[in-house]
């Protein structure tokens, strides 16, 4: 794919819109978690303290998201952006006045964080299922790229800003940078205009559910790989952000860990640049094979902690993230009605949410029982394993890119009831 070819996406205004957009409000929540861990921390707020605000804004997300999916595929999905970004400005901005005040509370953190989970909950279906509608199909894989690159970059870009904010500043004037950044990404957001679509028909919420859920297991190819992250999600956060910074603790050093965790960045900017300039004709193969990259940096881990390979390899695993990441967005786009897509990206959000507290939660008492590295090595085999499962299935392995509009039927759904 040429250089030309992969900008193309930019020609679309609604894409430029939406990607304004998101890079600000990507930006925004990168500033978050440093901004609001020192502010619990100077309010007197321990370690579990920390984690116990951070949970507020997780367990709405959790709860919520499926009925975020509904609404998504309900309303017209920047609108629903508009609103979740106005949301997050409002209430930045709060915290922001608290702070700076000298009023804010801890409780008061907890609950406006729960109101954040919220909004992030409508976010994530709304924005995931907005792409291919500002793009036509034959360009819905550089346009993922794109947008996954500048999420990578803002993540990147927004740590180290929010870190410097409060050695600077103070948490207060971060979430006011935050505030700001957000109402800039829902003024981008609020000037797309797309044509009118159909909306859904006046039926319960639990309806449209079930409509999302038929529409989720039909696809033997959406499902299989859904339930092979749920096993690698849980191994990988087990094993990298529970038992990780304890091997680095005892080896490696801490400097050296957050290395290790920013070579992974700089790999998912790589394989994004990759993504864009490529041209996958079976992208969930390509997606899923990449996943296999994830499994050296851990064997190294649990086995022989050096800071450079871990590095090395590191960079590898995130090259293979991004890799399907952008693999899974144009899977799903291309194959799944516009106006189910939402409630789709809602059941996998799910699944990606609910395990993900269970790795964290596992790793520590297996651990006591086996070991550390023995852990760490044992999750390693849990995703080549799951990993090799998902590519057993002939779906995963057979699927095509599809080169229609999403809310046209494409030739495999036409000629299978799993869409495969």
């Amino acid at each position: 794919m040429s250089g030309r070819v992969a900008l193309e996406p930019f020609a679309s205004r609604p894409f430029r819109l939406l990607f304004g957009g998101r890079l600000a409000d990507n930006l925004a929540s990168a500033i978050t978690p440093i901004a609001l861990a020192f502010a619990v921390l100077d309010l007197g707020g321990s370690p579990s303290v920390l984690g116990l605000v951070l949970a507020c804004r997780t367990v709405p997300m959790i709860v919520l998201i499926l009925f975020g999916g509904v609404v998504a595929d309900r309303l017209p999905k920047y609108a629903v952006l508009v609103v979740a970004n106005a949301v997050s400005a409002l209430t930045q901005a709060l915290v922001a006045t608290l702070l700076l005040t000298h009023s804010a509370q801890l409780w008061q953190l907890a609950a406006i964080e729960a109101v954040n989970g919220m909004s992030g909950a409508f976010m994530m279906p709304a924005a995931s299922g907005l792409t291919s509608q500002t793009v036509p199909a034959t360009q819905l894989q550089p346009a993922n790229a794109l947008l996954r690159l500048g999420h990578n970059m803002s993540f990147v870009t927004g740590s180290a800003a929010g870190g410097l904010l409060v050695a600077l500043s103070g948490s207060g004037w971060a979430f006011a940078v935050d505030a700001v950044l957000f109402a800039v990404g829902a003024a981008l957001l609020g000037r797309i205009r797309m044509p009118r679509t159909a909306r859904l028909e006046a039926t319960t919420v639990l309806a449209d559910l079930r409509e999302g859920w038929s529409e989720f297991r039909s696809r033997t190819w959406l499902w299989v790989i859904v339930v092979q992250f749920a096993f690698v999600n849980a191994a990988m956060a087990g094993a990298s952000s529970a038992l990780g910074p304890v091997v680095a603790d005892r080896t490696i050093g801490r400097a050296a860990w957050g290395l290790v965790l920013a070579s992974t960045t700089a790999g998912m900017i790589v394989g994004g640049l990759i993504a864009l300039r490529s041209n996958w004709r079976r992208p969930l193969l390509v997606g899923t094979l990449a996943m296999f990259l994830e499994v050296p940096v851990l064997l190294v881990l649990g086995l022989e902690p050096r800071t450079l390979p871990l590095m090395a390899l590191a960079f590898v695993a995130g090259i293979g993230i991004e890799t399907f990441g952008v693999a899974w967005d144009v899977s799903m786009q291309s194959h799944i009605p516009a106006d189910r897509l939402s409630r789709v990206y809602a059941y996998d959000w799910f699944g990606s949410l609910v395990f993900i507290p269970v790795g964290l939660a596992l790793a520590g008492p297996i651990a006591g029982i086996v070991g550390v590295r023995a852990t760490i090595v044992g999750a390693a085999v849990v995703v080549a394993l799951a990993t090799s499962v998902a590519l057993a299935v002939p779906g995963v392995r057979n699927l095509r890119r599809a080169e229609v509009p999403a809310d046209e039927p494409d030739d495999e759904v036409r000629t299978s009831p799993t869409g495969v």
